[in-house]
């Protein structure tokens, strides 16, 4: 199929005169470019201090008894159901909500257990953020209506969310960042 309409082009052009003009293009994040490729997976330390960091997040919390109105990262939210160029803007923006709430815990008990997973999750982001800004793809195209929506409701849920409850969808969704929405971005080949 690819083919044939290479060969229709090129029909056309020679009929018509047109000189093809080459051109680099961004149909997606190359993950080479961005050296993102390397978090498709953590090492069982990183993702033992990350469960350590979960699990005492969780214990505060519950000690705190937080009653939240919302699941701000819902179970039904899948990065999947994205374009590939959407994804890595929305897990920046999850990734930067996690940093901001997680980065913030005023509690003394947690701030040893959290350095290393704070850490690593700016490293990420670091790169990620890079990998974003230097997309022409991620800064031309219009947004869908669920990249929107999404990005809407990690923007508000700051404004709207206790910070009990903001700690408790960041926790909660740790790991669901780390294991499929960043190997997603990844090793966007195996998020089909």
């Amino acid at each position: 199929m690819l083919l044939l309409l290479l060969l229709l082009l090129a029909t056309v052009q020679s009929r018509t005169g047109a000189v093809p003009v080459v051109r680099k293009l961004h149909v997606s994040l190359d993950t080479r470019e961005c050296h993102i490729a390397q978090f498709q997976s953590l090492s069982p330390q990183e993702l033992q201090a990350f469960k350590t960091a979960k699990d005492a997040c969780e214990e505060q919390l519950l000690l705190k008894d937080s009653r939240c109105r919302a699941h701000l990262f819902p179970r039904t939210w899948d990065l999947r159901q994205l374009q590939v160029w959407e994804r890595p803007v929305a897990l920046q923006a999850e990734l930067a909500l996690t940093l901001e709430v997680l980065g913030t815990v005023t509690d003394p008990s947690l701030g040893d257990i959290l350095e290393q997973p704070l850490h690593t999750l700016r490293h990420i982001y670091a790169k990620l953020q890079a990998c974003v800004l230097s997309s022409p793809t991620a800064q031309r195209r219009p947004r869908s209506r669920r990249l929107s929506h999404f990005l809407q409701r990690l923007n508000q849920a700051s404004k709207k969310e206790s910070r009990g409850c903001l700690q408790a969808s960041v926790a909660l969704n740790l790991f669901r960042l780390l294991t499929r929405d960043l190997r997603c971005v990844a090793r966007p080949d195996l998020c089909a």
